[in-house]
């Protein structure tokens, strides 16, 4: 397939909305004990099917489109945000962190290193023995 076509068969090739179960069955069941005569059960099938493809293809034809717009608007901001602020926001933030980073660690070794290298030779001869 072109990468330029869209697949019409299958249009959750990712399964992002695996999770959204809208059949029937994933809606409406009855418990065992708990049944319904046949021709309600058949009934309320077709009027749940049908109602809910009417329902769905009613408000896709009206809202599908502006939403593709906004959502499409939406993620083109959000790759320009990412692309030309954020990115470099963070390249910059890094460079300005190394500078710190080292600046930090000369203090850190000019201030502690001589205590802690005193206090290493303090406690170098202790011995711990079973009594």
């Amino acid at each position: 397939m072109d990468p330029g076509e869209i697949d019409m068969q299958n249009r959750d090739p990712s399964s992002i909305n695996a999770h959204v179960q809208v059949g029937f069955e994933d809606v409406i069941a009855e418990p065992d004990g708990v049944h319904s005569p046949q021709c309600v059960w058949k009934l309320a099938h077709k009027c749940f099917t049908c109602s809910r493809d009417i329902s769905y293809t009613l408000l896709a034809l009206c809202y599908g489109v502006p939403y593709a717009f906004f959502w499409g608007c939406e993620f083109a901001y959000l790759s320009f945000l990412h692309i030309w602020v954020i990115t470099p926001c963070i390249s910059m933030y890094m460079i300005w962190l190394k500078s710190i980073k080292i600046i930090y660690g000369a203090c850190v070794r000019t201030c502690c290193d001589p205590c802690f290298e005193a206090c290493g030779r303090c406690f170098s001869d202790i011995r711990v023995t079973k009594a």
